[in-house]
């Protein structure tokens, strides 16, 4: 996932100082590999000397302090010492730009974890989104038990963005590519899952994502008999918009 903060930036002391504010913890990510998972898609593993103390949970982000700005980026692991960070890479940005050219010692600062993004407790889970939202999605899935039932829809570029997952749960994936066209506001989710069937037992969806889609499929579930509580909603990304992230 990647959102710019609006809060306006400054020398490195006055950014920890106001994530301090926040509530954040900020911590010194230093650069020790990155891997190419898909033709848009780089891992980047990252050590810290205090990372044994951070508690996350699953499809929670950090907000990264890139030299260009801060941005918001989920947790994909993490094993107690080391983390990792999956960056969607499409085009010039300032997350891009440094990603390409990072190299094993670089350092970055980052603060958190936040969001609202987690797992809720139900007898089935629905988790909707784009493939800025594969890294939170997947790191959800992998923390799910035996028990646990999953359906997911996935929207992505191109066939070959397509990933494994390894979970314990009982996991179907919808993958539905958009075959080369750019991403944006469209129907391909909203009109995949209005066919999906409810379970029995408490449901909970997870939509994440473009915005325009994140709400379409948030008020489409709601009509259908879905809770508000049993929705959690939360639009990473919109056209033209610079900085901050939709709660829907």
């Amino acid at each position: 996932m990647s959102v710019a903060e609006t809060k306006p930036r400054g020398p490195l002391s006055q950014v920890v100082s106001f994530l301090a504010r926040k509530g954040r913890r900020v911590w010194t990510l230093t650069v020790e590999g990155k891997e190419q998972l898909t033709p848009n898609m780089v891992r980047m593993t990252f050590s810290g000397a205090d990372l044994g103390e951070l508690v996350w949970k699953r499809g929670q982000d950090l907000v990264l302090e890139f030299p260009a700005g801060r941005r918001h980026y989920t947790i994909r692991k993490f094993d107690g010492r080391r983390l990792a960070i999956d960056f969607v890479l499409h085009g010039e940005s300032p997350a891009g730009d440094w990603v390409r050219a990072a190299k094993a010692g670089d350092r970055l600062d980052a603060a958190g974890p936040r969001g609202h993004t987690y797992v809720r407790p139900a007898d089935w889970h629905l988790m909707i989104g784009d493939e800025t939202c594969i890294p939170a999605i997947f790191a959800m899935l992998e923390g799910l038990t035996r028990t646990d039932r999953a359906f997911v829809f996935l929207e992505i570029g191109e066939d070959a963005e397509r990933q494994a997952v390894e979970s314990a749960a009982a996991v179907e994936i919808v993958w539905l590519s958009r075959k080369g066209t750019p991403p944006g506001p469209s129907g391909i989710l909203h009109d995949a899952v209005k066919d999906f069937v409810f379970p029995q037992g408490l449901g909970h969806a997870t939509i994440i994502g473009e915005t325009h889609n994140v709400r379409a499929i948030r008020q489409s579930l709601i009509a259908r008999g879905l809770g508000k509580d049993q929705c959690s909603a939360e639009g990473y990304w919109r056209p033209g918009r610079v900085g901050g992230h939709d709660h829907a």
